[in-house]
């Protein structure tokens, strides 16, 4: 099915704005790098892996920098912080996208819990508090969350219960920060084109387009870039009165019941 491409569209949007996009080595955190910058942001990636990190900031030119941080170590937030300073001189946006995925759902070790949950939320919530005295009025902190954090699903535990957290967290912020003119949303992304579908696919888009129609009213799996134009969206002015709520960029996953969006009597036709 056809997507449309809309990277390029609203330029200069966020002209004058720096960001950090925590785990933008690759995936996903790549694309909204790219948004940002497309938007007319300057961008500070933060992953692990200087190669794959120093490529991204190529890409991107004088707008991109890239400094190698584990962001379970306070330290090296301070550190990705002040290089953000000393690079770009200001700092108005917050990307947490960070995060792993490690889940074996109830057979889940307590120190699995702990290294999922240090990783995909509580080192958000670090960066965001580290990050908040920096921002000005009409700064903003995106969480990336995740259908996956709304619903139930057999076999898993961990992710689910990590994004379900970090939506709380993001309303708590957003009450907190409102007073100095801050804002504070997620993102929830369903299905989306990335290394594990692309792995579940053995490659190929067209097969993760056609297993993902069963479940997304649009009839696909979503595309980097889709979710990062909402991102740079709800980073812009334009978005000035969107607060402390949860934006499912998620192709219509989320308003599907149990029944997949069909009615009883075509689940009996189903039985023959």
């Amino acid at each position: 099915m056809n997507h449309p491409d809309c990277t390029s569209s609203s330029p200069g949007r966020l002209a004058g704005k720096v960001a950090i996009v925590s785990g933008s080595t690759q995936s996903l955190g790549a694309d909204i790098a790219r948004g940002l910058v497309a938007a007319g942001a300057r961008v500070m990636t933060l992953g692990l892996g200087a190669e794959a990190g120093e490529s991204i900031a190529r890409e991107l030119g004088e707008a991109g920098a890239f400094i190698e941080t584990d962001i379970t170590d306070d330290a090296q937030i301070d550190r990705a912080i002040a290089a953000t300073l000393r690079r770009f001189g200001r700092l108005d946006l917050l990307i947490n996208n960070a995060c792993i995925y490690a889940d074996d759902g109830l057979a889940s070790t307590r120190e699995q819990w702990a290294r999922l949950l240090d990783v995909n939320l509580v080192s958000a919530a670090i960066f965001a508090q580290k990050a908040a005295p920096l921002l000005p009025r009409g700064g903003v902190i995106v969480n990336l969350g995740s259908t996956g954090g709304k619903f139930g699903a057999a076999g898993r535990a961990l992710y689910p219960a990590s994004k379900a957290a970090l939506q709380q967290f993001t309303r708590n912020l957003a009450v907190a920060l409102a007073p100095d003119g801050i804002r504070a949303v997620t993102v929830s992304p369903a299905w989306t084109w990335s290394p594990s579908l692309e792995q579940l696919a053995s490659g190929s888009i067209d097969i993760a387009d056609r297993v993902g129609a069963a479940v997304h009213p649009l009839g696909r799996v979503g595309r980097g870039h889709e979710i990062a134009q909402v991102v740079a969206f709800l980073c812009s002015v334009e978005a000035s009165w969107i607060t402390g709520v949860d934006i499912p960029v998620d192709g219509g996953f989320s308003i599907l019941g149990p029944d997949q969006g069909v009615s009883p009597r075509e689940w009996f036709n189903r039985l023959g």
